[in-house]
Parts: C-alpha cells; structure tokens; sequence
C-alpha cells in the first residue's frame, strides 16, 4: 500500500512541472542519509546530530523545486500564525524563509535499496522525502479511501525541532505542488538532555543511562512528559533520581496505592463492588472534580501542553486519595455504617475507571490493567461519571508500580584516589547535630496560588496553606514547575526560617527540594492533615 501510495505522489509531484534533473555533491552522513549544507558544517565536518565524520559524495540526483514555494510559504505562515508551534520553532522557520529556499533533492543514484522514482527507475527516492508520504499512505492516499479522506489533513504533527524544516517546509511545499491540503499545525519540542547532552540511541547515551528498556514502559511515558515542557530549548532530564522520584510520587504512591487500597477494602468487606446508596460529605466534590478535570484535559491537549495535562489528571488522584483519608472509610465496616462504606468505596473506584479513561493516552497499558482489575472486561473509554456497574468481581492482583528503590538503582561510582584523613576532615564538617536538626520546624503545606515574579524568570510567588495559617513563600522552581501545575500539591517546608525580600517579595519560609539537573519537589507518599510537622 505504501510503495503504490508513494508511487502515485511521486508521479503527480513529477507531473507540477516541478521535478528536474541535476547533480549534486557534498559532505554526506549515512545515519542521516541527507547532504549537510556549508552552513551547518563544523571545522572537523562532523554530522551536527549524530557528531559522526561526514564523507564527500557526487551524485546525479533529482531536484524539487523548493524555490518556486517560497512566496506561498511565507504567506501561509503570516495567514495561519499557529501553523507552527512554539513561536521559537516557527521563528527559526521565517528566518530561513526570509533567507531564501534552494531547490532540494529528492532522489538517490548510489543507493540500491528502497523505491525507485516511477518516472526513472535508476533513481531511488531520498529517504527522508519517502518517510513523509508516510503520513498519507498509511491511511489509504492510494485509493482515496474513507480512511483517507476523514483523517487527512492532519490535525497536527508532532517531532523534534531537528525535523521541522522537512515537515513545516518541504513537505507543506510538496502538497503545494500536487495541489494536496497541508497538516493543520506542527509542533516541534526540544531534545532530552542529560548534562547538556541529547539523549540518543544512535550514540549510545541512553543505553549508558539505562534509559531503553526491552520494550517501551509506561512508567518511562509518564515520567517523560511529567518532567518535560514542550515549549523549552530542551528537556533536561536529571536521569534515574529523578525519573524515580517521580516515579514513587506519582505513579506507586498516588495512582498505585490508591487503587491497591481500594480494592482491599472491596474484596474484606464486600462480595462485589457495592451499590452507592448512601451519599454524603464530598461525595459531590470528587463527583464535580471529575467533570472539571476532563475539561481541563481537553484544554491543555488541544494548547499541546502535556505535562500540565497529565498533572491535571494528577491532581483528580491526589484528590481521591484525600477523600479515602477524609471518609476514614475503614472504619465504617459496622452494619449500621456500611452502606456509606460501600458509596465510598463505589466513588472511589468509578473515580479509578474515570482516571483510567484519562490516562490511557499516556499510559496506556496502566490504564487497562486498572480496569481489569476493577472488574471491567472490555475496556471504558467514555469519560462520564456513574457509567461503572455494581456488582462486579474485583481482583487484588499485582501492584501496577511497584515502588523503585532509588538506592539499589544508582550505578557504582569509581572510588576516588583521596587520603582517607582528608575525606574524613571533608565528611566531618559537613556534619551537624542532632540538636542543631532539631531547630527546623518542618510541616506538611499545600500549595493554593503560584504566579511569576516580574524580572524574575527563575523565580514563582507562592500562596500556601499550613492547616492554621497561609503564607507567602518565593521559590526557585520556575524553570522546573509551570504555576498550574502547582497548585493543590502538598510540600514539605521550613516554617520557622527568618522572613527575607526576594526581588521586592516578601517570603516567609522555604519549599524543600531536591536538586541537580533538575528540580523536584519534596513530596508524601500519602497526603497527611495541613501543618503536620515533620520529623
């Protein structure tokens, strides 16, 4: 299907008039299989992607008219200003535009494996012009099928920002040509970097960070969007502490235990999940809470803001788990109180199922064991309360995220050529007593209102509630944690720390975090009364 696909857009890009043949020569790189331009070269003429020695190459190639689109390019970005997303990416996009196109090629002669032009049979299509007629194939572009014809054009295409002028120039410029509609919007994000170093397979960094597991896991998918923003340069990522606190917060402390409870609670006290016939306090908030968190989703998807989409869902967790501490519905096992028992523990796992739904497309394989697990054989995927029956069969079963201990994760370190007297002397005065520790008055905190500080772009005002009192706080964290994303997490802060002005703000405590390449909160592993102090 493909190869005909790819044969009838090449026949019709031909037939524009806009195909010409021509010859080409200069530094070339096999992983990328494309011609470096003079521009992108280094002194050492290494790949500016894979860092590999680049080879010269003369070829007869056919060229594209690239060139002659120019003009209508550069329209259709002024007329569509979202056509390209983030403004970062679509300005580098104008730049080259405003610079000026060259006609490129599409084919290969010294190559013998792939698809031959159909119009000259001794040419193979360039790689990376057949890969975008992917899009279009693979739904029908052949036979214009239904498929075809309801999902093309695209609603948007996502990639990273070293892929953008193939997708958000040429080939929009390639539609032009054989009079094809272009994808709606493009979306480009940064690179995972470790220590300022993309993560790539091609140069063995991930395998060094044991960042490939045999297949993909949902756990590494959550943990991903969680920790990056799509709007950034880059997506620093501090690799495994940080992957794995992120890891036991989210997903085997919030999402994991919750559902493991819930289903313990089912299974001692009742035959199948119960019946709600017993409403009472906060049963309409989580109720409503569901609906609002849905909507949310939708609206951060659409704004391709995913990591504040999926802490959204987050939230709806950290929620539910509030309401099981709340209820104390373990205690309600006597006659005269089980019937609430039951609507709770219903509302819990309808909010289970609801949660599912919204996950699935981050997690996807999270998402179905939770259902199955709750009883459901066919898997939900209407986000609307109340669709959960009574009466199923619900399953312990195995715990989806088993906690990870970041101790045993950590690789061995080289021991170091010190003195052992010096290491001593360095060890003991970094040491405090115990008396000293005693002073911090550490409490449990939520966070109500975050907002950035003007001039300040590393900085977020803070609005936090203590149980007795609310406070100001400023924090470093506005780089690492977008202000929505913030609000309703419990943290963990210095109460009693001298007040300080910070860029005209008064603040009145510190957050806890931890620290490297990235920032992460220091959170609980199950939420705890406002004010709690900790010890």
């Amino acid at each position: 299907m493909h190869k005909r696909g790819a044969e009838k857009f090449l026949t019709a890009l031909y037939d524009s008039g806009d195909v010409y043949k021509g010859s080409y020569e200069g530094h070339y790189c096999r992983p990328c299989e494309r011609f470096v331009p003079e521009k992108e070269l280094t002194d050492e003429k290494l790949c500016p992607i894979h860092k590999l020695p680049l080879e010269w190459l003369e070829e007869e190639n056919y060229f594209f008219r690239l060139s002659k689109y120019q003009d209508r390019l550069l329209a259709h970005f002024h007329e569509n200003p979202d056509f390209v997303y983030p403004a970062a990416r679509r300005n580098e996009l104008l730049s080259i535009l405003d610079s000026g196109l060259e006609d490129i090629s599409i084919s290969r002669s010294s190559v013998s494996w792939g698809i031959s032009l159909p119009f000259d049979p001794e040419h193979i299509v360039y790689v990376w012009i057949e890969a975008l007629m992917n899009y279009m194939t693979a739904l029908g572009y052949e036979t214009d099928s239904e498929q075809y014809r309801t999902f093309w054009p695209a609603d948007v295409h996502t990639m990273a920002k070293d892929i953008t002028r193939f997708h958000a120039l040429i080939w929009p410029a390639m539609l032009m040509a054989a009079n094809l509609p272009l994808p709606k919007q493009v979306v480009a994000h940064g690179f995972l970097t470790k220590d300022g170093e993309a993560l790539s397979k091609t140069r063995g960094i991930c395998h060094r960070y044991g960042l490939v597991p045999s297949k993909p896991t949902d756990w590494m998918r959550s943990v991903i969007i969680s920790c990056a923003n799509l709007v950034s340069e880059t997506m620093a990522i501090t690799v495994r502490i940080v992957w794995h606190a992120r890891y036991n917060a989210d997903l085997a402390n919030d999402l994991g235990n919750l559902l493991n409870r819930v289903l313990g609670l089912v299974n001692k006290n009742f035959e199948g999940i119960p019946e709600p016939t017993t409403s009472g306090e906060f049963d309409n908030e989580i109720t409503a809470m569901a609906q609002t968190t849905a909507e949310k989703l939708d609206e951060h998807i659409s704004a391709c803001a995913f990591d504040v989409a999926l802490e959204t869902i987050w939230e709806f967790v950290r929620r539910i788990n509030r309401y099981v501490q709340q209820t104390q519905v373990w205690t309600l096992a006597k006659p005269e109180t089980k019937p609430r028992m039951g609507t709770i523990l219903y509302n819990s796992l309808e909010a289970l199922r609801f949660i599912s739904v919204l996950i699935s497309p981050f997690v996807p394989d999270t998402a179905e064991k939770i259902q199955k697990q709750i009883g459901l054989t066919e898997f939900d995927t209407v986000a609307e309360w109340g669709r959960l029956p009574v009466g199923l069969t619900v399953s312990r079963g195995e715990p989806i995220f088993p906690r990870v201990d970041v101790k045993k994760q950590k690789q061995k370190q080289p021991k170091e050529a010190a003195q052992p007297k010096q290491k001593k002397a360095k060890e003991t005065s970094r040491l405090v007593s115990f008396a000293d520790f005693q002073k911090l008055d550490l409490r449990v905190a939520r966070i109500l209102s975050a907002e950035p500080i003007e001039g300040a772009d590393r900085l977020l005002k803070l609005q936090v509630d203590l149980g007795t009192e609310k406070r100001q706080m400023v924090a470093g964290i506005a780089e690492h944690y977008k202000p929505e994303a913030l609000v309703g997490k419990q943290v963990i802060i210095v109460a009693n720390l001298e007040p300080a002005t910070i860029r005209n703000v008064e603040s009145h405590g510190m957050i806890l975090a931890g620290s490297g390449d990235s920032v992460v909160l220091a959170t609980l592993e199950t939420e705890m009364p406002l004010g709690t102090q900790v010890r």
